[in-house]
């Protein structure tokens, strides 16, 4: 663990009572209290994560613009300023490379957000690929922290702690410059849970300072620190995907249902002739969910099958503490892909029944 990369606030996680794990190098709490009092705090009132281990990369220049459209499969030319929008980022043959978050603060300035896995990869590639567009690229991740106020009660817990008017914000939106106690911050309005909430974006001197007072102004609504493993049971009750489960370099985007993220009418962009001809052919796999029909929790990796044939794998597992059922999301042949159908996941050596079912297994609850 003493290898380990630490976000800025890797002090507060004893503070609070955090079990930290190994997460893609980086020294994360998995848990505080508990995955379910966390997962059920963020659902009914709120929980605040430490996200520092995410990348962010600065995209300056006259052709920022340009050179962020032939990265993503996305269209960023529809966005205003200080909008975001939500892009796998693919290689040459449709495989994922990255799935991404994309801020436009102007023509010529805009802020990816990368998964912490990643981040290396990442820069590497968009530096590899800047040719000759007039940009600048800079990893800045070090130098900034993120945190996460995520539930019903964000907004309230919140804006006790600055002026400006979080109602004014919008889903998918950002506003830079924010002062919360007394700190410089940027706000956006995304989520990876399902639930309304924030992000917050700050110097990574910050941290600590700004997660104590956020656990102060929450602690009448009940607010929870929360660890990753809340973080995956949430995102992965509302259907959002995970880099390295559900995508991957060997899934394309349109196997893995986020076909709407890639806008193949866009003149030109890295992976569009490959996802352009998986269409046309048609696509071989898709990602399921599904339920379990005999007690048992499905895993990532277990196998899936039918008449004893194997069709395909589980991409995330769980018992949902939202929904007290055991279901699970897989990548299988398309020929299995209709809502229904009889599959069995093997687990511990047992071939369990199970039926797919919408993947949308607990409704959004976005403030639009």
């Amino acid at each position: 663990m003493e290898k380990l990369k630490k976000t800025a606030l890797f002090n507060s996680y004893k503070k609070y009572g955090a079990k930290i794990i190994d997460f893609a190098g980086w020294s994360m709490p998995v848990q505080f209290e508990g995955i379910i009092p966390e997962h059920e705090a963020v659902r009914e009132r709120a929980g605040l994560f430490d996200v520092s281990h995410m990348g962010e990369a600065d995209i300056t220049g006259k052709d920022a613009l340009e050179f962020v459209q032939n990265l993503i499969t996305n269209d960023a030319a529809v966005l205003e300023d200080n909008q975001i929008l939500y892009t796998p980022m693919c290689y040459p043959d449709g495989g994922i490379v990255d799935d991404i978050i994309v801020y436009r603060f102007n023509g010529e300035h805009f802020f990816l957000v990368i998964n912490a896995a990643n981040i290396e990869k990442d820069i590497s590639w968009m530096i590899g690929h800047k040719g000759n567009f007039d940009v600048e690229i800079k990893n800045i991740s070090s130098s900034i922290i993120q945190l996460a106020v995520q539930g019903p009660k964000a907004e309230n817990i919140l804006q006790k702690l600055t002026d400006v008017d979080l109602g004014k914000i919008k889903f998918f939106f950002c506003k830079r410059d924010v002062i919360i106690s007394g700190r410089k911050c940027m706000i956006s309005r995304t989520g990876y849970t399902g639930e309304d909430g924030f992000e917050i974006y700050s110097a990574a001197e910050n941290g600590e300072y700004l997660w104590d007072r956020i656990l102060e102004a929450g602690r009448e609504e009940g607010i929870k620190p929360a660890g990753l493993g809340a973080r995956d049971t949430l995102r992965f009750e509302v259907n959002l995907p995970l880099y390295g489960n559900e995508l991957s370099e060997a899934i394309t985007p349109l196997e893995a249902g986020i076909g709407f993220f890639v806008k193949l009418d866009k003149k030109n962009f890295i992976g569009r002739e490959a996802l352009l001809k998986q269409k046309e052919e048609g696509i071989k796999r898709k990602i399921i969910g599904f339920e379990m029909k005999e007690r048992g929790i499905p895993r990532h990796g277990y196998e899936v099958l039918t008449e004893g044939r194997k069709i395909g794998e589980v991409t995330t597992g769980y018992r949902s503490p939202s929904l007290k059922k055991n279901i699970g999301l897989a990548l299988v042949d398309s020929a299995y892909s209709k809502l229904g159908t009889e599959i069995f996941v093997k687990i511990r050596g047992r071939l369990l029944k199970a039926e797919v079912a919408d993947k949308k297994f607990y409704k959004k609850k976005y403030k639009k």
